[in-house]
């Protein structure tokens, strides 16, 4: 493995780690409020980026993350590509994003 590889190992492993410890604290309160504060945290506290890449795993089915963090997902908020970005600024996508963001 790259060590490129190795950081985008290691930085979804931290992802999955970061959403399971705020489920953890949320398990102790009841169902749907755990829920909401899961999904509240995330979208406070994570910036596009991270939830892009949250997303991009729940969506390739990674099954490491705790139960509560993917009842949260529903709530939590999905952020727009790169490319989707530039459009909305009348700017030129790069023709990389315009792939990635058609994955």
């Amino acid at each position: 493995m790259s060590h490129d590889e190795d950081h985008i190992a290691s930085t979804r492993e931290k992802l999955v780690r970061m959403a399971n410890q705020i489920a953890a604290f949320f398990h102790s309160k009841p169902r749907e409020e755990g829920i909401a504060g899961v999904a509240e945290h995330i979208n406070k506290f994570w910036e596009p980026r991270m939830r892009r890449q949250f997303f991009e795993m729940l969506d390739a089915g990674t099954e490491n993350f705790d139960e509560l963090v993917i009842a949260a997902s529903a709530k939590i908020k999905r952020p727009i590509s790169p490319a989707e970005a530039d459009m909305k600024l009348g700017l030129t996508a790069f023709p990389a994003d315009i792939a990635a963001s058609q994955k």
